[in-house]
């Protein structure tokens, strides 16, 4: 099936804006148009503008549980391409007014988390390799998730007596496991939380059915049982 390309105009009312901030948007790279056959006209496909206007935290969830189409836009099926997108990402954030002592930190743990499930389901995808790594400068959010296996299923590999998804997440935070993966930065979550606790930042973070959430200025860490059991991990950042 041929897919389907609106004209500046029709994007232009599809997303409320105007024809001059698609044309920005496009020069910027914020949303890139396509030129058929080297010509002028601007033209955009109808699934990027859906996932342009779409909420991260909620297409990263529908994917990890539904396996729905994965966008090239977000998906890195590798570390290295992972990497390279946060290289891309820290750059656009040491561009950021206010954000000159707090753009390495927000870079360190993105990349803990998201070398976390590369390193942990490295040779043991259960289908989909790779990780959703999506984010939103303006708005202060970086969504990541993997279809893996999962905090409770990795750390049984060594610890078998877990005998739950809130017990493993909370260690997966808290403690150093010998016999884990090497983690390439740093000491994975247990650094994310560190730096959470004492930085401007919100974390939620979900695997299996334990979620953690670090939020406002005094945060606690804690680590509860939620009402949906999600299959790999999924995390959001907030600054």
């Amino acid at each position: 099936m041929e897919e389907k390309l609106l004209t500046i105009s029709q994007a232009a009312e599809y997303l409320g804006v105007s024809l001059n901030t698609l044309r920005r948007w496009d020069e910027s790279g914020k949303l890139v148009a396509i030129k058929k056959d080297g010509g002028t006209h601007r033209y955009y496909r109808e699934k990027d503008l859906e996932i342009f206007t779409s909420d991260l935290m909620r297409f990263a969830s529908e994917w990890i549980q539904d396996g729905i189409e994965f966008p090239g836009t977000f998906y890195c099926p590798t570390s290295s391409i992972f990497n390279a997108r946060l290289t891309k990402m820290e750059s656009a954030l040491m561009q950021k007014p206010g954000f000159e002592k707090l753009y390495s930190l927000i870079v360190l743990i993105a990349g803990e988390i998201g070398d976390n499930s590369f390193a942990h389901n490295l040779g043991k995808w259960p289908d989909t390799a790779g990780i959703f790594f999506g984010y939103d400068l303006a708005k202060g959010i970086i969504v990541l998730a993997d279809r893996g296996l999962g905090i409770l299923e990795t750390l049984r590999q060594v610890r078998p007596e877990l005998p739950s998804h809130v017990v493993a997440v909370e260690v997966a935070f808290t403690e150093f496991i010998s016999g884990r993966a090497p983690e390439k930065r740093g000491n994975g979550l247990k650094l994310v939380r560190e730096v959470i606790t004492n930085q401007p930042f919100d974390l939620f973070y979900i695997s299996g059915d334990a979620e953690v959430r670090m939020k406002g200025s005094d945060k606690v860490f804690r680590v509860t049982r939620g009402q949906r059991i999600v299959r790999g991990c999924l995390a959001k950042i907030e600054f």
